[in-house]
């Protein structure tokens, strides 16, 4: 899966990371549900730090399409929100 954090660059994340990504993103979500300022930027900053851990940087050069949109590390909680769908930022 190639995952896009904005304004930082693709990643490849193997499918079997996808599981712990969740847990993440599900965190970030009950932080925005409770509009907590504080905990949402500890989950978003977890969120993408797990992008890092799990992931790769994917071939710059190429044109590959993101599987995945993630917001950058200084997005606002209300941008966050407005990104989410039914499943978070990480369906599944």
């Amino acid at each position: 899966m190639i995952v896009r954090i904005l304004g930082e660059g693709q990643f490849d994340v193997a499918d079997a990371s996808v599981e712990r990504l969740n847990q993440l993103d599900a965190a970030l979500e009950a932080t925005i549900a409770a509009s907590d300022e504080e905990g949402f930027r500890v989950a978003l900053t977890s969120l993408l730090s797990g992008v890092r851990e799990h992931g790769a940087p994917h071939e710059a050069a190429s044109l590959d399409e993101s599987d995945l949109i993630l917001p950058p590390g200084d997005a606002t909680l209300d941008e966050v929100r407005q990104m989410l769908g039914d499943d978070g930022l990480i369906p599944g």
